[in-house]
């Protein structure tokens, strides 16, 4: 028995998509350094201190705290002395004065900056600069 039927292929058609690196143009960044000198204006701070002794020949019964008045610190300095009874004399009084002052001094740095240009690489500059057909 003979068959009519014939066979016929099918064809088909895959699409296939990827991706290839070209090259269109470079860029040179190039940086440069500079060292600046600049200058600020800083406040310090600092106390002196007075010392100023006020003599006393006072008799007192008890001891006399340190006191502050003000910006003064009084300090009582104290001895016994023997007489017929013992009694507590203040002797003198030691005021310290505390004063705070301000100056301004001028401070030196050495500050760092750093910049970059940018340039394009036309194509005719890049071929110039390609070994062995790929680029450096």
């Amino acid at each position: 028995m003979h068959d009519d039927k014939e066979t016929l292929p099918l064809v088909e058609e895959e699409l296939v998509v990827g991706t290839q690196t070209v090259t269109d143009g470079r860029v040179r960044v190039s940086t440069h350094t500079e060292t600046i000198r600049d200058f600020a204006d800083v406040e310090l701070g600092g106390s002196e201190v007075d010392l100023e002794r006020v003599p006393f020949g006072t008799v007192v019964e008890t001891v006399p705290q340190v006191r502050i008045e003000g910006d003064v610190t009084i300090v009582p300095i104290l001895e016994e002395r023997l007489v017929v009874e013992k009694r507590l004399v203040l002797v003198e009084e030691i005021r310290i004065t505390r004063r705070t002052t301000f100056r301004t001094e001028r401070v030196e740095a050495d500050l760092r900056r750093q910049s970059a240009s940018v340039e394009r690489i036309e194509d005719d500059e890049a071929t110039k600069e390609t070994s062995n057909g790929k680029p450096l």
